[in-house]
């Protein structure tokens, strides 16, 4: 085992989050995603994502560290709690968040997610 860098190339992976149409509430988001890490048992991953802007419901059953590089973000709780995050800000998302992501001007973060409901 090594510490990982997240300056070494890695594959990237494109999705059109209309692809999954349920979660989709505006836009046509595009996501690119640069996985730096993946445990063995497939619980914790690390990498690098861009998203293009747009809003959908925000995935569950994970924390979520993520460090903003650039962008500009509002995480939307299912109360009508916004926060909104600028490039430079870093946060949590923790295990029970609901509600939704909205990219207001294209993103990219470093991420660390620790999925809960990995079987």
């Amino acid at each position: 085992m090594r510490v990982v860098d997240f300056k070494e190339e890695v594959t990237i992976t494109k999705r059109r989050l209309a692809d999954l149409p349920d979660r989709v509430v505006e836009g046509d988001p595009h996501h690119e995603t640069q996985r730096r890490f993946t445990s063995p048992d497939g619980t914790l991953m690390a990498g690098t994502w861009t998203s293009t802007p747009g809003k959908w419901i925000a995935f569950a059953d994970r924390d979520e560290f993520c460090v903003l590089l650039t962008g500009h973000i509002k995480l939307i709780g299912e109360d009508g709690v916004e926060q909104e995050f600028l490039a430079g800000d870093s946060f949590l998302i923790p295990n029970g968040f609901r509600g939704y992501w909205h990219v207001l001007e294209t993103t990219t973060k470093h991420f660390v997610i620790r999925n809960v409901s990995v079987e």
